[in-house]
């Protein structure tokens, strides 16, 4: 539930009069639903659309609701992106997480990790001992994080055709504590994985040498880490007492033999779906050699007979090629939303792979790099705002869970307030067409209404000549 009019005294949301007219929040990026069936999970969808290419249109964090429209938007500062948005827990209570920054060759970040409460307050911002990567922000029970940094590192690539001294990423994991910014574990990957192991050929693409390509990290139930890194197309687990390799899925040097179906390469999003089951993203492509259908994949590893096996997948009933990003987030009872990188569209299926929604973002360069479906439930500091537009009074209540409907109050004065319209939510900013018989009105309002037709919010009243332009 959201709290009754903000924490206000009886009566004085209908007092409150607004010295200027509230300006609308920029038009976060649509989603075009283009299938909605029922069987979908409870919940929000949390994503991040992002385009390198238009960083002067809004960008930030996103949530939709169960049909696509946008409940909660967080503009981020012109020229930054933010990425990774989703529910996590911290100090026994849900919260947002995503990160926010610059990014660098459209291939990795340097920013900050937030966590933000209920009500949408930012409570603690970590980035480790360097600006952190936008792949991964992944909160642990014990009150710390576990992200990622592409650390510039000069190293001998004379191995691998290149000079005796050249400058490579080091994908690095930090566990940093959220609480005081201290990392508390490090681990590097140029000390316990070779150059040699890379697919990507040095020299296809300017220095720094991005040999590895680290963009997920999980925490296995024995305490290791499970890290994926596209460049090597292999899923590593690392050892986190030691920080050497225990084993590795795929790539050059894998560990297991791969059963049928199980090849995967240049992959995102590396994750323990179930003890012995590492569900994976498999881009099956990359940028430079497109056209490869890509999937999610659930993988069997057993890493006691040496053995691996398909367990299921789930492919887009369109192929999908998915050339970079991509991400699947596994929902309770087996079914997934994934997120398809810059093709531009997310997805949600069924346990068994049926298709129950896809939307897409607006053509071009749009994406969103991972996408989540959780419940949250979502209570802004802040009233809601009402402003007239073209006849209508448009509600605003950024962020708010639990509005059902929308009542707008309007008069000539500020005491002399009448209900005149009412209108179901659709999104985080809904337009209530104002019947004729208000256009005469110069003071409105307007009214959060649950599901019970109780009042949980009210704007200021806005005093404006409510004219029908």
């Amino acid at each position: 539930m959201i709290p009754t009019n903000q924490g206000l005294a009886p009566g004085e949301a209908a007092t409150r009069t607004a010295a200027a007219r509230p300006a609308p929040l920029p038009e976060p990026p649509r989603f075009e639903v283009r299938r909605n069936r029922p069987g979908t999970a409870a919940g929000v969808y949390l994503t991040t659309p992002q385009s390198p290419h238009a960083l002067d249109a809004p960008h930030g964090p996103l949530i939709l609701d169960g049909d696509g429209r946008p409940v909660w938007f967080h503009p981020v500062p012109d020229g930054e992106l933010a990425a990774d948005l989703r529910v996590q827990r911290y100090q026994g209570r849900p919260v947002l997480t995503w990160w926010q920054g610059t990014f660098h060759d459209l291939s990795h970040g340097r920013g900050v990790c937030h966590v933000a409460d209920e009500r949408y307050r930012i409570i603690a911002s970590v980035s480790g001992s360097a600006p952190a990567d936008l792949h991964e922000f992944r909160l642990t029970p014990r009150g710390t994080a576990l992200l990622m940094q592409y650390v510039p590192r000069e190293t001998d690539l004379s191995a691998v055709g290149g000079p005796p001294s050249a400058t490579v990423l080091d994908g690095v994991v930090e566990e940093v504590d959220v609480a005081t910014g201290e990392t508390v574990w490090r681990w590097s990957s140029l000390d316990h994985i070779p150059v040699t192991e890379s697919d990507l050929p040095y020299g296809l693409l300017p220095e720094p040498y991005d040999y590895l390509h680290l963009n997920s990290v999980d925490e296995d139930a024995d305490g290791d880490l499970l890290v994926s890194a596209r460049y090597t197309s292999a899923v590593y687990k690392v050892d986190r007492r030691t920080g050497e390799i225990v084993w590795r899925l795929g790539g050059r040097q894998s560990s297991f033999p791969l059963g049928a179906g199980v090849r995967f390469g240049w992959q995102h999003d590396a994750t323990w779906s179930a003890p012995g089951v590492v569900k994976v993203f498999d881009n099956a492509t990359v940028d430079m050699w497109p056209g490869w259908e890509s999937r999610v994949a659930w993988i069997r590893v057993d890493a006691a007979r040496g053995e691996t096996g398909l367990v299921r997948q789930f492919v887009h009933p369109e192929h999908l090629c998915t050339t970079r990003e991509g991400a699947a987030h596994e929902l309770p009872g087996g079914g997934a939303v994934v997120a398809w990188g810059p093709t531009g569209r997310m997805s949600e299926f069924s346990p068994d792979g049926e298709l129950l929604f896809d939307a897409a973002l607006p053509p071009g360069e749009w994406s969103s790099y991972r996408v989540y479906k959780s419940p949250w439930e979502g209570r802004p500091e802040e009233p809601p705002s009402a402003f007239v537009q073209d006849g209508s009074v448009r509600a605003v209540w950024n962020g708010a869970t639990g509005v059902a409907r929308w009542r707008v109050l309007a008069g000539a004065s500020a005491g002399s307030l009448e209900p005149v319209a009412e209108a179901p939510w659709d999104g985080l900013d809904t337009a209530v067409p104002l019947p004729g018989t208000a256009r005469g009105a110069t003071h409105v309002r307007v009214d959060a209404l649950d599901g019970g037709g109780g009042v949980v919010g009210s704007s200021d009243v806005v005093t404006t000549e409510v004219d029908g332009r």
